[in-house]
């Protein structure tokens, strides 16, 4: 099963974004995700449903974020992106007969709901501001580095 990265690539978009001065064009958010410009607008367009970014068309158009990094939670943005599941693990069966399966498959939700329970409310005590300083520390250290 092939993992949903659309959380990861709209965080490493919106940091771009939020480095950079003005607008960013699709074309140049998918060349820094290694994507292409309509996967960059699709993803895009969940966010401007929810106010954290808006487009304008033409020249000197493309995108921006809209919203406060201090306020933006991975879990807004989780939640944006139509919560999509965190794991590939999943059930042999969804309704088996087999009482076996059916103790697995128990076991294995509790275990998944417990775990996701805890990753949203990690997610919700990080912040987009949280990634930027993140960013920006390593940015230094790797500037100090090289001089």
């Amino acid at each position: 099963m092939k993992r949903d990265s659309r959380l990861s690539s709209v965080l490493h978009a919106l940091l771009h974004m939020a480095e950079h001065d003005g607008r960013m064009t699709s074309d140049a958010l998918a060349q820094c995700l290694g994507t292409n410009p309509v996967v960059v607008r699709r993803t895009m367009g969940l966010l401007r449903k929810q106010g954290l970014v808006d487009s304008d068309r033409g020249p000197s158009g493309g995108w921006r974020i809209t919203a406060d990094l201090d306020k933006v939670t991975l879990r807004q943005l989780h939640e944006a992106l139509g919560e999509p599941a965190f794991f590939a693990i999943g059930h042999r069966q969804e309704t088996p007969e087999c009482l076996v399966e059916q103790a697995v498959n128990a076991a294995l939700d509790d275990a998944f709901g417990e775990a996701e329970a805890l990753l949203l409310k990690r997610f919700a005590h990080v912040t987009l501001a949280d990634l930027a300083k993140d960013f920006a520390r390593r940015h230094r250290e790797r500037k100090a580095a090289k001089d």
